[in-house]
């Protein structure tokens, strides 16, 4: 079964306050968003393989390390997804950048693909799927299904907050799927709302209602 690390640092922790506020405008909004991802990018990368590269600095010639194999590829789930993409780039700049558009059937509530755009050689690379919000887990266990059908086999979900039953759900839909939550919240309303949640991220994000 998949790992769900939910992240207790301080500067997270202090930045998802504001977030959370309703009274934080879309600049700060986004501008927290992108923090906060590259903060989370540091622990979700811990287990990267490295690998003894020779370097010549001023002084002498040493052996050092360097990232090893494949770059990593970062997938936001349109649209709110794009809200935590330059954070995660600030931080590793050398990473791919590919994309899984969905939307939601009005009477089913199903999400459906109408977008789908990774690299080359999928199965080689490290896929971070990136949504700030895991509410039902619908729309992240849909963008994992899309990836791992085009060829992908490793693959981490990070996202800003979540409710227990999104967890859950995306467990049971994907074990080997590791999670990262910046805060896991209490649950689901009666409208698919996580409580408290932080709104709608996407609305906040690009500023629209």
């Amino acid at each position: 079964m998949s790992k769900v690390h939910v992240f207790d640092h301080p500067l997270i922790q202090h930045k998802l306050s504001f977030i959370r506020d309703k009274r934080t405008g879309s600049k700060d909004f986004r501008q927290l968003t992108n923090e906060v991802g590259s903060l989370m990018a540091y622990e979700i990368t811990r287990d990267l393989p490295l690998e003894e590269v020779e370097v010549e600095t001023p002084i002498q010639v040493t052996t050092c390390k360097r990232l090893s194999g494949k770059k990593i590829v970062f997938v936001p789930i349109l649209r709110a997804g794009l809200g935590m993409v330059d954070g995660l780039m600030n931080l590793i700049p050398s990473a791919r950048v590919g994309h899984v558009g969905l939307y939601r059937d009005p009477e089913t509530l199903q999400p459906h693909e109408y977008f789908v755009k990774i690299p080359s050689r999928p199965e080689e690379r490290l896929f971070i799927v990136v949504d700030p919000m895991l509410a039902t887990g619908g729309s992240a266990i849909a963008a994992i299904n899309s990836l791992k059908q085009r060829g992908v086999s490793n693959i981490k979900f990070m996202c800003l907050i979540a409710a227990p039953e999104g967890v859950e759900a995306l467990r049971l839909a994907h074990p080997d799927v590791d999670i990262f939550i910046a805060g896991l919240d209490e649950k689901l309303n009666d409208h698919g709302y996580i409580v408290p949640g932080l709104g709608d991220a996407g609305d906040r994000i690009f500023g629209t209602k």
